[in-house]
């Protein structure tokens, strides 16, 4: 099965960043098969164990000295929730958020702090969300789910994700 796994704060080629060449590595390391970055913004599509994620966060703390969260998805559930909303006419301001494996309950402390990041959460689920931004060129997913969760998380724009599903198709 094939899976997505985002890693937090990874912007391949940038200085002091992983290269891609390294970050392909430490999939391979972790006995991940065909790994194949997707953009350079720490997206990376492989196949076999999603549980290998905690080997490729240990490989990279390895190489790199720093250590990265890493959080994965199979292709197939990104490819729902493409189908699901990157027909939205607000697809563009839409990011796929993946945390820790709790569900962020849709009630008004939720609904609170989402306003006050000039976002909406629009579904949750274990370790996943879906928030739609205020405003064009925003990416406030990540750091509303990071304050209601209390833990680290990673979030992609459902136009990255749509060019994703198009390039690898579901998994």
């Amino acid at each position: 099965m094939r899976h997505v796994a985002f890693i937090r704060n990874l912007n391949q080629g940038q200085r002091g960043h992983v290269r891609t060449a390294d970050l392909l590595a430490a999939f391979e390391a972790a006995g991940c098969g065909d790994p194949a970055a997707f953009r350079s913004n720490g997206t990376v599509v492989f196949d076999g164990d999603p549980g290998a994620a905690q080997d490729v966060a240990d490989a990279l703390a390895a190489s790199t000295g720093v250590r990265r969260d890493v959080f994965v998805v199979s292709l197939d559930d990104v490819a729902a929730v493409v189908a699901e909303h990157g027909g939205a006419p607000d697809a563009g301001r839409r990011e796929l958020t993946l945390h820790a494996p709790v569900t962020i309950p849709l009630d008004e402390r939720t609904r609170q702090e989402a306003a006050r990041r000039r976002c909406r959460v629009l579904q949750a689920g274990p370790g996943w969300a879906v928030t739609v931004n205020e405003r064009d060129r925003e990416s406030n997913a990540t750091p509303v789910v990071e304050r209601l969760t209390g833990a680290p998380a990673s979030s992609r724009g459902i136009p990255t994700l749509t060019a994703l599903v198009q390039k690898f198709g579901p998994g």
